[in-house]
């Protein structure tokens, strides 16, 4: 349709038709953020419209430029974007804002049943996209570096609020991009002085975010005026020329402008600016107050002739890539797998299931038992030739967690150069972000972050919001229980497994020998569609023999009845070290004349995942129940009769012995099997 407003130039039009489909949408919801997209559209015109290579009929080209809005409350600014570039998201769909089912929820939504097209990654929870844009600079630089510039090269932008830069896990995620020079990153900060509870001079007014910045490694540009969309392309270019330095483009922005009563203010930012204002704002452009989601036809075709030079860029690709595919067949074996299933996808060079079954664990002499921490990293140095692109590290731990790629320095991720093996430092919940945006960014097969268990509390919202994406990452978590012994109860995790069960989409693994860890990488890697923890001890653990395919099903009997003669009246189960302390009880009841059975439940969402008659196979629905594990007891109701556990904090003291006092022990799982069988009358 023609513009109903006074004739303007192509660019302001352009940007007032963002800011009135972003009014209009949040109006017609009753619900949103309306200041942010009103205050920063030109930003984001200048971004989709002169700056990003980007192909809005092909969402998923592996070398476009990727674009995350960190501040997710200003959803609308991201939606009214996209439908002006062209994306598969159709202006019907901008009026189901904040719907059931629409594609337009209230923060940026990316998984792989609510499609978005354009949608990089989930964002709301502040700071959280502004990490994953740090992964995926991880990504484009290990990438590029690994397959050449021929076939990877892009950038990636953003744009930052005042609230993303004071939550901690940004802090973390600066420092890391500046640290490794992911000069790959042109963040735009939307400096409007206003947050929910009213001037930032009430929490963020005492630090110069410039110097902060600059002290982390970025280069920092200055736009002084929002509306200026040269000086905000020229911004942008100069940060681009930076190729050892992110930058940071800090844009002077009213929020909620040009609204006649509530720019400025924060009554413009966490609600609709309400009808009148709407029509004031409207006037006030020079628009038709009685339009609602108008868009001028010159603004499609302004928007088009960016989309046009996307495709242009992406068939330009296509030849580079096809000619650079004839040339190296070996790399780009491993891209077609690295790429299979797009940014949810990534698969192993055939062999890797041999690989990681058939371990020689190599014990040295007079020693038979091995810490599945220990276990794992043989089976990454087994895996290594089979996952070319698999790349993550740990939190200034990876000499505990025993999490990196054999090679030295030739496989360690530095400025200079792109390994493997990425030193976090004490960053955990900056690691997890970047963890995230490595495995969004695609082309990364399982990418992981690692430290103790107990730590996953600093990380839990990267672990959330990677769940609700549904990203194929690993957790590696170690030192899983209070078997970790004398560092106490600062340090023992006793309720995490339990909150890492309860986040919806997150596999639990936690092996209970050297093969099962082994399994659980392949299960990982190969057959699991979304995250995973792997939980895995500290202590020495015998090796067992175990049934493979068991693993990936969540549960198996690992040592059926002692005498075949005798019927087993209980089963006990246990996951991970106390599968060993089942083991153990087994033969103390043998000994008393109780057969027995023991499981070895690795996984409860794996085991949940089987069909009934496999389960009633385990845990045959007769048959009495006992659990233990060095954790906390809830949930397990779900699967036995009595559990053992630990529902109390632990103690600084040897893990022996705090597994003894706390009744970690096969004579306490014992005796509560026969209370249980009393107790019952079997």
């Amino acid at each position: 349709m023609e513009a109903a407003s006074p004739s303007t130039s192509v660019d302001r039009l352009s940007v007032d038709t963002i800011r009135t489909l972003s009014m209009d949408g949040v109006q017609k919801a009753n619900s949103g953020h309306p200041g942010l997209p009103m205050g920063m559209a030109p930003a984001a015109y200048v971004l989709y419209a002169k700056v990003m290579n980007h192909n809005p009929k092909d969402p998923g080209w592996p070398d476009r430029d990727r674009f995350i809005l960190s501040a997710g409350h200003g959803s609308m600014l991201l939606y009214s974007v996209l439908h002006l570039s062209g994306y598969d998201l159709p202006l019907d769909e901008l009026k189901r804002f904040r719907q059931w089912g629409s594609l337009t929820p209230g923060h940026p939504e990316r998984d792989r049943v609510h499609v978005t097209p354009g949608v990089e990654v989930t964002t709301g929870p502040l700071g959280q996209g502004f990490a994953n844009g740090v992964g995926m600079a991880f990504a484009e630089k290990f990438l590029r570096q690994h397959f050449g510039k021929q076939v990877m090269d892009h950038y990636i932008y953003a744009i930052v609020s005042d609230g993303d830069l004071m939550e901690g896990i940004a802090a973390e995620a600066a420092s890391l991009a500046g640290q490794y020079g992911l000069g790959r990153l042109v963040y735009l900060y939307d400096d409007n002085s206003i947050s929910l509870d009213g001037p930032t001079s009430l929490s963020f007014d005492s630090e110069d975010v410039t110097k902060r910045f600059e002290a982390y490694g970025w280069h920092v540009e200055e736009v002084h005026d929002a509306n200026d969309v040269v000086a905000l392309q020229s911004a942008i270019e100069e940060g681009k020329r930076h190729e050892t330095k992110p930058t940071l483009v800090r844009v002077k922005s009213i929020i909620g402008y040009p609204s006649p009563h509530k720019q400025g203010t924060s009554k413009a930012h966490g609600a609709p600016l309400g009808e009148d204002e709407v029509r004031a704002t409207k006037e006030a452009m020079g628009w038709d107050p009685d339009a609602h989601f108008l868009v001028p036809d010159t603004v499609y075709a302004d928007f088009a002739q960016a989309a046009e030079r996307g495709a242009a860029a992406q068939a330009q690709w296509q030849e580079r890539f096809e000619k650079w595919r004839g040339a190296h067949e070996e790399l780009a074996q491993q891209w077609d797998l690295a790429w299979e299933g797009g940014s949810y996808g990534g698969r192993p060079l055939p062999g890797l299931k041999d690989a990681l079954r058939s371990m020689d664990w190599a014990l040295p002499p007079g020693k038979e038992k091995l810490a599945t921490r220990s276990a794992g990293q043989k089976a990454m140095a087994a895996m290594a030739p089979f996952v070319p692109t698999l790349v993550g590290g740990a939190a200034d731990l990876s000499e505990s967690t025993k999490t990196e790629f054999p090679g030295g320095d030739d496989e360690r991720f530095t400025k200079e150069h792109a390994g493997r093996n990425i030193f976090f430092g004490v960053r955990e919940h900056g690691m997890g972000g970047a963890v995230n945006g490595l495995a969004a960014h695609g082309g990364i097969v399982r990418p992981y972050g690692s430290t103790f268990l107990q730590f996953a509390d600093y990380m839990r919202g990267a672990i959330r919001l990677g769940s609700l994406t549904g990203l194929r990452t690993a957790w590696v978590y170690t030192h899983d229980s209070v078997a970790l012994g004398e560092d106490g109860p600062t340090h023992q995790p006793v309720e995490h497994l339990a909150a890492l069960r309860a986040i919806p989409g997150l596999t639990v693994i936690r092996p209970a020998d050297a093969n099962e860890t082994a399994e659980a990488w392949r299960v990982m890697i190969e057959d699991l569609e979304g995250p995973a923890v792997m939980a895995l001890s500290r202590q020495d653990l015998p090796i067992l023999d175990i049934d493979f395919d068991g693993v990936g099903r969540g549960a198996y009997v690992v040592s059926p009845e002692l005498d075949p003669s005798q019927p087993a009246r209980v089963t006990l189960v246990g996951t991970g070290a106390e599968v060993h302390t089942a083991i153990e009880a087994q033969k103390l009841l043998a000994q008393a004349g109780v057969a027995s059975r023991v499981v070895s439940m690795p996984s409860w969402e794996l085991f949940a995942e089987q069909d009934d008659s496999y389960r009633d196979d385990v845990l045959p629905p007769t048959m009495p129940r006992v659990s233990v594990e060095a954790a906390i007891t809830m949930g397990w109701e779900r699967w036995v009769d009595r559990a053992v556990g630990i529902d109390r904090f632990g103690a600084s003291a040897p893990g022996a012995e705090v597994l003894e006092k706390l009744g970690i022990t096969g004579s306490h799982v014992a005796q509560v099997a026969k209370d249980l069988l009393g107790a019952i009358g079997s």
